[in-house]
């Protein structure tokens, strides 16, 4: 199969929303990663999706919207709370999880009776949804446990030959994955930290439960590994001799003959010496925007491992956080 680049003119645009019209699949922008988009009303498409990436099929699917009313053709009800999101946050980098009707194929939920849904603020992503006239399911645009792509290259390098789309938008803004609430249990449940920090959603409708782990997975990036290059990744936990323990991991990675690189932000990589760094940026929203691209270039690069400072709980570290510990594979130092 040819993979056709397309920039978003009109016409591409239109070429590319009869791809999703008629069961193909198309990546494309949006505000977070790029996303593999398929009708999310036909179930073949999301066989396609889930094959292209090599992507177990229980792992559900975000259906993307270009307006709100769609949400009530795709679930049976939509909470108080759930409708303050909405109103508060979408478009943005946001997913509500509710009770799915049934023209939701099984395919697209992974088996469960729930649907994860998002309006994206992307105007690329909202001009092809609407221009297809159907719901869009899309995970990110990559190989199965890579990092997900911010970039239309890093598309191409992972699903070139796959698919026969690539919407070409640009850089993405935010850099990971959006926040995914659960609004089917008596208290909202945050099932994935991403782009809206969570404090931020608590300010708007109140206490939100963390989920920590599950054996089903709930929402994308719940069970599976995700987000890994190629090189060994750790993980610099923040706290006291942060700086110290970096430059004694990547003392003794090297030692053993590995090329190892370092991802701070600034104030750290301004104390490791010699050593190779890239600047991560200067605070957590730096930090999200250029974690996955770091990650592809240090296996483009040829590095075999890589210490990353870690980031706190907080704001938009949380999110940062939980990608760094995926990517490590939970490796500490």
């Amino acid at each position: 199969m040819k993979t056709e680049i397309y920039l978003p003119t009109t016409e591409n645009l239109e070429i590319c929303a009869e791809l999703l019209r008629s069961g193909e699949l198309v990546a494309f922008p949006t505000e977070t990663v790029y996303g593999l988009g398929g009708n999310a009303l036909d179930p073949l498409a999301a066989k396609k999706i889930y094959a292209a990436k090599g992507r177990p099929s229980d792992n559900p699917l975000i259906v993307h919207i270009a307006d709100k009313e769609t949400v009530n053709v795709l679930a049976e009800r939509v909470p108080e709370k759930a409708q303050i999101v909405m109103e508060r946050f979408m478009p943005g980098p946001v997913t509500i999880v509710l009770p799915k009707k049934d023209v939701v194929p099984d395919a697209v939920t992974g088996g469960l009776k729930t649907v994860a849904v998002r309006m994206p603020s992307n105007p690329v992503a909202l001009a092809l949804i609407s221009r297809s006239g159907v719901p869009v399911c899309a995970p990110s645009a990559n190989t199965s446990t890579r990092p997900s792509p911010t970039s239309a290259a890093h598309v191409y390098n992972d699903l070139c030959g796959k698919i026969p789309a690539i919407l070409d938008g640009g850089d993405c803004e935010v850099g990971v994955e959006s926040t995914v609430i659960d609004f089917t249990t008596e208290k909202p449940r945050l099932l994935r930290a991403g782009g809206m920090p969570i404090e931020t959603l608590e300010a708007a409708i109140g206490e939100i439960e963390i989920v920590q782990n599950s054996k089903v997975a709930l929402c994308p990036g719940m069970k599976y590994k995700h987000y890994s290059p190629l090189a060994d990744v750790f993980v610099a936990l923040p706290g006291e001799g942060l700086k110290e323990r970096m430059r004694a991991a990547y003392d003794a990675i090297t030692g053993e003959g590995k090329k190892t690189l370092i991802i701070a932000l600034e104030d750290t990589a301004a104390e490791m010496g010699e050593r190779n760094v890239r600047l991560a940026g200067k605070d957590y929203a730096d930090y999200a925007h250029n974690l996955f691209a770091f990650l592809r270039d240090a296996d483009a690069d040829g590095y075999e491992a890589v210490v990353c400072e870690g980031a706190d709980e907080r704001l938009l570290g949380a999110s940062v956080a939980n990608r760094l510990i995926k990517a490590a594979g939970g490796k500490t130092v």
